[in-house]
């Protein structure tokens, strides 16, 4: 993050003016968060920060939010306004106030009463999505960011390790669930970086699967882990697929077929690498395996203050990826009624390579029962 609030700014005015439009709008979310170096909850009450390509920022904030708006340091324009008297004569004055034309905003972030709320101020007010111009600021990871990251990731791992030492048949999806959760904040998680998938059995074949209170866990089962703890601002996401008492020998070649697909993943990785070419590394392996017909995702994400955000690691994404850039390698093959395997690393591209952030064991583990 740059050092002052008004550099962090100056940053969205150059995207407005890269893309032609008057000024970009931001709201509570990651990116208002790097913003303005404080973060805000997204509830009922509209909350805007609109930057303009030339001149100073404005902002409407909820009266019962002005406190804490204080501790900003903004110093433009702030058009507050009360529940009891509602929030359209505010963005009224605000459209006022800023004398645009054009606004760019997040597309994935910004609800639809706002956007409204905006056009009943100004109907002749031209909107575009700009999303991956606004987040793509967020691509390329500061010094203090990778820092925090690495602090959320070094958390989560001290968790899991202390969870799978308590893992034994007969507890539900639910009860380990919890288990890790209780640990993450005994290790200083602020918050989950998402509800954790703690996934047994054939529940492991669902890639976004939910934590069973009504499955007890038993031997051969594959356990598949998918968490991250949220610490300054940032969040890990890690997955470890470990197996109960024993891994079948289908379970084994599942297993070292991912793990091949995550290095091949972690081989082509340096700066200028395009987002397809590390999908097409992985995906690779699988297509020349007998597991094919299990490929069920994309090889991974971008990774930082959101837990899913640019760049996404898929065929056809030519995006070139530059150095600072963190992703999420997690290669996984599902089959359906049988099991899943995924293994999930966070990554920091560099100039010559990458760095693999997490630090968690990557080969086969069978947890004794």
């Amino acid at each position: 993050m740059s050092t002052t609030l008004s550099d962090r700014l100056s940053e969205y005015a150059g995207v407005a003016r890269n893309l032609g439009m008057d000024a970009v709008a931001l709201v509570p979310g990651p990116n208002f968060t790097r913003a303005l170096g404080h973060s805000f909850m997204s509830h009922e009450r509209p909350f805007l920060l609109v930057i303009p390509a030339e001149g100073a920022a404005a902002a409407l904030v909820p009266n019962l939010e002005l406190g804490s708006w204080e501790l900003t340091g903004f110093e433009g324009a702030v058009f507050d306004w009360r529940d009891q008297t509602g929030y359209q004569d505010a963005f009224v004055a605000l459209m006022d106030h800023l004398r645009i034309s054009s606004l760019a905003v997040e597309g994935q972030v910004m609800r639809v009463f706002v956007h409204h709320a905006l056009l009943a101020a100004q109907p002749d007010l031209r909107i575009i999505d700009a999303e991956a111009e606004i987040s793509g600021l967020r691509m390329i990871k500061t010094p203090e960011d990778i820092a925090a990251l690495q602090r959320a990731i070094d958390i989560s791992e001290r968790a899991l390790t202390r969870t799978l030492e308590t893992v034994a048949p007969g507890q539900s999806e639910k009860q380990i669930e919890q288990t890790l959760i209780r640990f993450l904040f005994e290790e200083g998680a602020d918050g989950l970086s998402f509800p954790p998938i703690v996934a047994a059995g054939d529940n492991s074949a669902r890639p976004h699967a939910h934590a069973r209170a009504d499955y007890a866990v038993r031997e051969g089962d594959a356990l598949l882990i998918d968490f991250g703890a949220r610490k300054d601002g940032f969040a890990a996401d890690i997955t470890r697929t470990v197996f109960l008492g024993h891994a079948s020998d289908e379970a084994q070649a599942v297993y070292e077929t991912v793990l091949r697909a995550n290095l091949a993943a972690l081989a082509v990785t340096r700066a200028g690498v395009t987002a397809h070419e590390i999908d097409d590394a992985a995906t690779c392996v699988f297509e020349a395996s007998p597991f094919a017909d299990r490929i069920r995702t994309k090889t991974g994400h971008g990774l930082g203050r959101d837990v899913h955000e640019a760049p996404y690691i898929m065929r056809g994404n030519m995006a070139e990826l530059p150095a600072g850039t963190v992703y999420t390698n997690e290669p996984g093959l599902y089959q359906i009624g049988n099991f899943g395997v995924r293994i999930e690393d966070d990554v920091l591209i560099t100039q010559d390579g990458c760095q693999v952030l997490t630090r968690f064991p990557k080969d086969l583990q069978v947890i004794s029962c």
